[in-house]
């Protein structure tokens, strides 16, 4: 195994890095410099999404033929890296990384011209359609009904946990088109313009109280909506063939470089957060014992990450390592964040810099960079859940790994 980046490798490490320096947008900075989650307009998002488009570097792992940048897997890895570096947001995953693979795979020439161009120059923003009111892990006991019509479908029924849907012009949906003795035969995999007659988007507003309009996730009904034919990918009933295929894009992503930014992010809280001692929790025993040891789990899952890439490189296939990586991932993000919420103290819950103190002594000014913090912990709490929890990735390594 080697786990160092070779010369061509460092090389476009440091076009990435300078890149970087000038292409990422003084307005994002500021805000992405407010939290560890990013908390950005749409307009946020497609301005960086366009500005990689520009680059070239919107579809890093796409085939050249579709309009790609063709990255490697460890091209992919620096860049992100990178990105995490200086808190550069991460990519709108729901069109270029998400559904775009499974219309390669799945769908027909003319699909792929329909949708892959605006997909690429982020001219159309996605959603997932996937979980239901009682249907999240147990995906395949989902009831969202597409009624076969002929040369369209009716579909009836509720989406929820749908990510950034008051944005999105597009949703990508599991519906069930018949009723098989195995749940899974009878699922579809539509495409469905948001504009149509019949949708309806309602926030979740969650624990993290996000401001009006920014809310994280919401609810999809779908009342009589009709779907052309065009809009099926793949065969009728073979729509599970696509959501497992989706899924390991959805669980193969590094997480040692966003947790290295977030790290840098609770040092600099403990830099000014003061411990009881009088002093700041930068210089604290406890904390540096904590900080070392969630950095040392971090530097252990980048190893592993490091290793996978030379896997791929190699032409091997990846196993149980994704179902690994999602699980540990997700823990250390948890333990991130509790961190910098234990460190906090008293800068805890205010939301930003301009939260007033004049006329009231229990609001405390928060420093520059110590913003969200409660909002991030909050947030991170569903890590472990979606794309499938960590109590089934630890199944799916058991059966795997041990053969139990």
């Amino acid at each position: 195994m080697d786990v160092a980046f070779s010369d061509s490798d460092r090389k476009f490490q440091a076009e990435v890095r300078t890149w970087l320096e000038t292409a990422w947008p003084e307005s994002i900075r500021q805000k992405q410099r407010r939290s560890t989650i990013e908390r950005l307009s749409k307009a946020d998002r497609v301005a960086w999404q366009k500005r990689l488009y520009e680059k070239g570097w919107a579809a890093r792992d796409w085939p050249e033929e579709h309009g790609g940048a063709g990255f490697t897997s460890t091209q992919n890895y620096i860049f992100d890296l990178e990105c995490a570096r200086v808190g550069a947001p991460g990519m709108i995953p729901f069109g270029v990384t998400m559904v775009a693979p499974v219309i390669m795979k799945f769908g027909t020439t003319e699909q792929k011209k329909r949708f892959l161009p605006d997909i690429l120059a982020t001219n159309v923003w996605w959603c997932q359609g996937y979980s239901e009111p009682g249907s999240g892990s147990d995906l395949a006991s989902l009831k969202t009904r597409a009624e076969d019509k002929g040369d369209h479908y009716v579909v009836n029924g509720v989406k929820t946990w749908t990510t950034l849907a008051q944005y999105a012009d597009w949703i990508f949906c599991l519906v069930r088109t018949s009723n098989e003795s195995k749940p899974q035969l009878g699922i579809s995999f539509l495409l469905i313009d948001m504009k149509t007659p019949g949708i309806e988007v309602k926030p979740i507003i969650t624990l993290d109280q996000p401001e009006e309009g920014y809310q994280e996730i919401n609810m999809v009904y779908f009342t009589d909506v009709v779907v052309p034919k065009g809009n099926l990918i793949g065969e009728q009933g073979k729509g599970w063939t696509c959501a497992k295929y989706l899924l390991e894009f959805e669980r193969g992503n590094a997480y040692s470089p966003g947790l290295y930014g977030a790290m840098s992010h609770v040092r600099s809280i403990a830099q000014v957060a003061a411990n009881p001692d009088g002093g700041t929790y930068a210089d604290d025993v406890g904390f540096k014992s904590r900080f070392d040891d969630i950095s040392i789990q971090i530097q252990a899952m980048e190893y592993t990450e490091l290793r996978i890439l030379s896997q791929l490189a190699n032409g091997q296939n990846v196993g149980p390592e994704s179902s690994m990586l999602k699980t540990r991932g997700t823990e250390l993000q948890q333990a991130v964040t509790e961190l910098a919420m234990e460190v906090s103290g008293m800068y805890l819950l205010p939301k930003d810099e301009s939260t007033p103190a004049d006329n009231d002594p229990f609001v405390p000014v928060v420093p520059a960079g110590q913003t969200g913090v409660a909002q991030d912990y909050f947030n991170t709490r569903k890590v472990s859940i979606y794309a499938g929890s960590n109590e089934i990735q630890r199944n799916i390594m058991s059966k795997l790994v041990l053969g139990l």
